[in-house]
């Protein structure tokens, strides 16, 4: 199979990996540290946030959905999704910086309003730049294996994004006192580095010549794609178990080893380590196969996470040990995931002669994002039900074992059963293989 057309070189795949860099700024920034924001400076209830990401995240499946309609019928003289880094940039640093605004004179209901309206807003622009990127990666080849190639590059670029905002931003609090004045400026960067996606990058790969513009056609044949239907129910699951461990992360290094600065080394380690996972991603793919490699890691890393809770608060070794070995194949998980979308897009069009790559995307990141909201409720009923009140140092103690569990085997049961589901998943390396021909002689024929 000759492919040479379909390579990508290695400035634009970094170039492509900046968009991720510059939105996991928003996306860990938010994860990591919008609870604790909310519980500890808004002073909101801890059930009440878990209930706010949840019906936030529900209202995100119209949005993934629509993005993913309107991105395949974007055209314009760039292409269909790449301008749409351009367009979101600065909306999505505004509303990251209003999300970590805590408006002092308002009410606590008051709060709570204007938390449900920033955190909803911020979810629809950080949809209108996600759906649109996330499909941006299969048609910059045609080549499934090149595209692993440029996903290792895209979770590289999202784990610098992540290392910038968990590593400086805790810093930055303790010079300023205050979480607003340093998201503004990694909401700054952010506005910077997006737009290099835009410029840096370039779409190949189109529909079919022949496909009518069909959204009921599109949404049938997604609905019996089995190899989509087993990676929507595993993105959902994962996204519990990553954004499990990313909420309490803060929490237990505050309330439970109370060294909060610390934190911050943890999870720029942390992000060393998914680095590392996403750089080894791609040869070890080619070595076992992407669904064996994407069981395997869930195994490891769910088994040894679930160790953390025999950790002790003065641990520091051991669980800073066992955060970075859970984590680096933790970091596979998305790697290989938005790669194997794309062999989804392929698939589709492979069986059906449709493709309709952005629904594809919209509806698996709808998946995640609800999977994030499903995690910071699971989050706020548990400390909703050990007592926990980050402003009433009093009822920290009692709070302690349902810190422990969500910081630990919690978490592990999630990996366990999307295990089970990703197992599931039936395209193989030589099913793979066999799509790819088939697809280039057909374009080769039109």
């Amino acid at each position: 199979m000759n492919f040479e057309s379909d390579r990508v070189s290695v400035r634009e795949k970094i170039c492509y990996a900046m968009g991720d860099a510059s939105a996991n700024i928003a996306w860990r920034g938010v994860a990591a540290f919008l609870f604790i924001v909310y519980t500890d400076v808004f002073g909101l209830n801890p059930a009440a946030v878990g209930t706010l990401m949840l019906v936030a995240r529900l209202g995100d499946g119209i949005s993934d959905v629509a993005m993913g309609v309107i991105a395949d019928r974007t055209n314009t003289r760039w292409g269909k999704y790449r301008p749409w880094m351009l367009w979101s940039a600065l909306p999505l640093g505004v509303m990251l910086s209003m999300l970590f605004t805590c408006p002092e004179s308002l009410s606590m209901t008051g709060r709570l309003v204007y938390a449900y309206v920033t955190y909803i807003v911020f979810t629809l622009v950080y949809t209108a730049q996600g759906i649109p990127y996330g499909a941006l990666l299969s048609v910059m080849s045609a080549d499934d294996k090149e595209r692993t190639s440029i996903g290792s590059y895209k979770m590289v670029g999202a784990f610098a994004g992540g290392m910038l905002v968990q590593g400086l931003l805790l810093v930055l609090k303790e010079y300023f006192n205050s979480y607003t004045i340093p998201i503004y400026i990694l909401s700054a960067v952010l506005v910077v580095l997006m737009p290099i996606t835009f410029f840096g990058t370039r779409e190949r790969v189109e529909p079919p010549k022949d496909q009518r513009n069909d959204v009921l056609a599109d949404l049938k044949q997604l609905m019996v794609n089995v190899p989509w239907i087993v990676l929507l129910v595993v993105s959902l699951l994962y996204n519990v178990y990553n954004s499990v461990k990313q909420g309490i992360t803060i929490v237990y290094f505050t309330h439970y080893m109370n060294r909060e600065l610390l934190c911050a080394t943890y999870m720029t380690a942390l992000m060393l380590a998914s680095v590392a996972g996403a750089a080894i991603t791609s040869p070890l793919a080619r070595r076992f196969g992407k669904r064996n490699l994407f069981v395997g890691a869930l195994v490891a890393s769910g088994a040894v996470n679930s160790l953390l809770w025999f950790c002790g608060a003065a641990d520091v070794t051991a669980i800073f040990a066992l955060g970075v070995v859970s984590e680096l194949f933790a970091a596979i998980f998305p790697t290989l995931c938005f790669v194997m979308l794309g062999d989804v897009a392929d698939y589709s069009e492979w069986r059906n002669g449709r493709r309709a790559t952005g629904l594809i995307y919209s509806a698996t990141s709808f998946a995640m994002k609800f999977g994030g909201g499903i995690a910071g409720l699971l989050i706020g009923v548990v400390l909703a039900r050990y007592g926990y009140d980050g402003k009433v140092a009093a009822s920290i103690p009692g709070a302690i074992p349902g810190i422990k569990m969500l910081m630990s085997w919690i978490p592990g049961v999630i990996a366990a059963a999307t295990a089970v589901v990703m197992a599931l998943y039936p395209i193989t390396t030589s099913k793979m293989d066999q799509i790819t021909a088939d697809l280039l002689a057909r374009r080769n024929r039109e």
